[in-house]
C-alpha cells in the first residue's frame, strides 16, 4: 500500500509515496522515564517525519520509506539474518520510546554493543512510471557503520553516525516486483574511538543515552541518467553574485546547466552555462541575510542535454550573507555579519528529546526549538556535539538563526581491548568524518561558524590537561580542514583559553579565527586580539534572570562577540534548560528573558 502526500516548501511541490510495510503487530511508544512530548501523539507508523528531507535540492518525485520494519539482533560475525522478531519505528533510534522498542542493546541479556549487529528489513515495491529512470536509496544518517542489501546483493558500507548517504540500486531493483531492503548496523559508541558525541552506554549528568541505527529519514529518488548530484552554492555580496557549481551522476559532458533566482514568483536573475563550469550569477541590489531579515532567494538549477531537452531540475534556495573578523568602531577585532557588527547571543543546544533521543518526534517539533531561540530573544544556536537533519538548518535558515556547528567528539578514553583500529585509522575517520559535516552543510546561511574540537573532549591529557606536541600537531591538521571554508570561521577548540582554575587554557592550540572561553561563574575572559576575536562559548547554569547583571562586564570586558548561555532544554538528567526536557514549559519568565536580551542588544554597539 502507498499513501501519496503532497508536500510545499518554497516554490516546491513536491509529490511524496508513503511505501508501507504491512504489520501484524500493533506499534507503540515505550514509556519513558523521561516522558513525551505533545508532538508524540501526532506519530503513527503510517506518518512518521512524511515532510521532504533535503529541501535545499528538491525533485518533484520521492518514495519514503520511514514507517514498521522488521528487526532482529545478532552476533557481530553472524551473517545476514533470514528471520526477524521484532518492530521497530524508522527513523527512531533503538534506544528512543517512538521506535517502540526502547532498549539499549548492553541491557538485551546475551548481548554486547561492540559484538552484535542490529539488523532492519522492509519490502517496497516502486511505481510504474518510474521505469525510465534511475533509482537512488538515500539514508539520512545511520549510527555508526551501516552495510546494506537489496534482494540479498550488497550495495555497499557507510561509515559515520552524521552524515547522509546514496546507493544507486537501479540495477539490482525489481520492477513491478515487491523488492527486500536489507540494512545492518555496527555501532559501538564510546568502545570504538570514532565520533559520537554525547552518547554513553551508561547514561549520567552531561552524557546521555547513545542512539544506535537508524536515525534520520529513508527514501526513494527516480533521477535521469545523467543528474545533478550535488550543488554548491556560495554567496558574495562584494560582488553581488552567487557562485553555483554542480556534481553530477552519469556522464554530463556536452550538457548545459542553467541557474533561475527567484524572488517568490519573480525571476531576479539568470545565467546558463556548460555543466561542467561555475555559474556566477549577478544578483542586482542584493537583500542580504541576517536573523532580523533572514530572507532567502528561491533558485531552480535545470539541466539539459545536448539537443536542449531538460534531464534533471532540482529547486533549492539561498541566503546572501558574509560572516568575517573586522574592527569595530572602537578598533575590537569582532565577528561581522554583512560587515556590521552584531553580537551573537546565543544558547547551547544539544538536539535531545525525551521520546526520539536524536530524532524529533515531528518537524513541527523540530521547528520549535529554533522559534523558542528566537522568542526568547537570542539570535544564535550554538549545535553541540551532534549534527542534525537538514530540515532542522532549514528552518534556521528560513526563521533567522545563527548557528556555531560542532564536530560530534569522540569518546573520552581509547578503543576497547582488543579493538583492531590504530590511532592513525580514528584520526583518519575523524577528518572523514569533519569533511562530511561541511560538505553536506555547506548551502546553509544559518551557519556561520565550525567548532571542531570542544574542552580536548576524548583527547590525552596529562594531569595538568596539557596536550603533548603531537596531539596539538594533529589537532591543527584537523582544524586545518575547517579552515578551508573560506566562507564561514573556524573555532578550532571551544573553552581553549578558559580561566586557569579550568585549566582548559592548556588547550589553546594556536589556530582558528577566534579565542574561545567557557566562565562559569565568572567573567574574566581572554581579551580579542588582532588576528582573533572572542567569544564565551559556554556560560550559564545558575538560574538565567538571578544571573543577569554578569551581561554588562561580559560584553564591556573586554570586547566579548558573543555568548552562548548553558542551555536552551533540560537533557535527561542535566537540569539546566530554559525549557523543560519535554518542552512542556519554561524554567524562568519568558517575557522578562526576551526584555533582557533585547536590552543586551542595545548595549551592545
Amino acid at each position: 500500500m502507498k499513501k501519496a502526500s503532497f508536500l510545499l516548501f518554497g516554490s516546491c511541490l513536491c509529490v511524496s509515496m508513503m511505501a508501507q510495510e504491512p504489520s501484524d503487530v500493533e506499534w507503540k511508544p515505550v514509556l519513558s522515564k523521561f516522558g513525551m512530548t505533545r508532538w508524540a501523539k501526532n506519530v503513527s507508523p503510517d506518518h512518521v517525519l512524511p515532510e521532504y528531507p533535503r529541501p535545499q535540492m528538491a525533485r518533484k518525485e520521492w518514495m519514503n520509506l520511514n514507517g514498521l520494519w522488521n528487526y532482529v539482533i545478532t552476533e557481530k560475525a553472524e551473517a545476514m539474518p533470514t528471520s526477524m522478531n521484532g518492530k521497530i519505528l524508522v527513523p527512531f533510534p533503538l534506544e528512543s520510546p517512538l521506535s517502540g522498542v526502547g532498549k539499549m542493546i548492553n541491557s538485551i541479556p546475551g548481548r554486547n554493543k561492540l559484538n552484535s549487529t542490529l539488523w532492519y528489513s522492509r519490502t517496497f515495491r516502486i511505481p510504474a512510471y518510474w521505469k525510465d529512470s534511475r533509482i537512488l536509496l538515500h539514508f539520512g544518517a545511520v549510527d555508526w557503520e551501516a552495510t546494506v542489501y537489496l534482494n540479498d546483493k550488497k550495495m555497499g558500507v557507510h561509515q559515520g553516525g552524521y552524515d547522509s548517504f546514496t546507493f544507486d540500486i537501479t540495477e539490482e531493483l525489481k520492477r513491478g516486483k515487491e523488492n527486500t531492503l536489507m540494512v545492518g548496523v555496527w555501532d559501538p559508541t564510546v568502545r570504538g574511538g570514532y565520533p559520537q558525541g554525547k552518547q554513553v552506554d551508561d547514561p549520567q549528568g552531561m552524557l546521555y543515552t547513545p542512539c544506535t541505527g537508524i536515525w534520520q529519514t529513508v527514501w526513494l529518488e527516480p533521477v535521469a541518467m545523467v543528474s545533478i548530484g550535488d550543488a554548491r552554492i556560495i554567496p558574495d555580496i562584494d560582488a553581488g553574485t552567487l557562485t553555483i557549481s554542480c556534481s553530477y551522476n552519469g556522464q554530463a559532458e556536452g550538457h548545459t546547466i542553467e541557474a533561475v533566482v527567484k524572488n517568490g514568483q519573480v525571476m531576479v536573475a539568470g545565467l546558463t552555462g556548460p555543466a561542467e563550469q561555475k555559474l556566477a550569477v549577478a544578483i542586482p541590489n542584493p537583500r542580504l541575510w541576517s536573523p532580523d531579515d533572514p530572507f532567502l532567494y528561491d533558485l531552480d538549477i535545470i539541466l539539459k542535454d545536448k539537443k536542449g531537452t531538460i534531464v534533471d531540475r532540482v529547486k533549492s534556495y539561498a541566503g546572501m550573507r558574509k560572516i568575517s573578523l573586522g574592527k569595530d568602531q572602537n578598533g575590537i577585532t569582532r565577528i561581522l555579519l554583512n560587515h556590521k557588527f552584531i553580537f551573537h547571543n546565543g544558547v547551547l543546544d544539544q538536539g535531545y528529546w525525551p521520546d526520539g533521543i536524536y530524532t524529533a518526534p515531528t518537524d513541527e517539533a523540530l521547528r520549535y526549538d529554533i522559534e523558542m531561540i528566537k522568542k526568547l530573544g537570542f539570535n544564535m544556536s550554538r549545535k553541540h556535539l551532534k549534527l542534525e537533519p537538514e530540515r532542522w538548518y532549514y528552518w534556521a535558515d528560513k526563521l533567522g538563526v545563527l548557528v556555531w556547528q560542532d564536530m560530534p567528539c569522540v569518546a573520552n578514553g581509547v578503543p576497547a581491548s582488543g579493538f583492531a583500529v590504530s590511532p592513525a585509522q580514528l584520526n583518519e575517520q575523524f577528518g572523514k568524518e569533519l569533511q562530511a559535516m561541511i560538505d553536506k552543510r555547506f548551502n546553509h546561511p544559518c551557519i556561520v561558524m565550525w567548532v571542531v574540537f570542544n574542552e580536548g573532549m576524548g583527547l590525552e591529557k596529562s594531569s595538568t590537561l596539557e596536550l603533548d606536541e603531537p596531539t596539538r600537531a594533529n589537532m591543527r591538521k584537523m582544524a586545518a580542514i575547517a579552515l578551508k571554508d573560506t566562507t564561514r570561521l573556524t573555532d578550532a577548540e571551544s573553552g581553549s583559553p578558559g580561566i586557569e582554575y579550568q585549566g582548559w587554557n592548556k588547550l589553546d592550540i594556536g589556530v582558528g579565527n577566534v579565542i574561545d572561553a567557557h566562565c562559569y561563574g565568572t567573567t574574566n575572559c581572554p581579551s580579542p586580539t588582532d588576528e582573533k576575536a572572542s567569544v564565551i562559548g559556554e556560560y550559564g547554569y545558575e538560574k538565567f534572570l538571578a544571573g543577569s547583571p554578569k551581561y554588562h562586564p561580559l560584553i564591556q570586558n573586554p570586547g566579548i562577540s558573543g555568548l552562548v548561555w548553558t542551555q536552551i532544554t533540560d537533557v535527561e538528567n542535566e537540569k539546566n534548560g530554559l525549557m523543560t526536557y519535554d518542552r512542556s514549559g519554561f524554567t524562568e519568565d519568558l517575557e522578562k528573558m526576551a526584555a533582557l536580551n533585547k536590552k543586551l542588544k542595545l548595549l551592545v554597539k
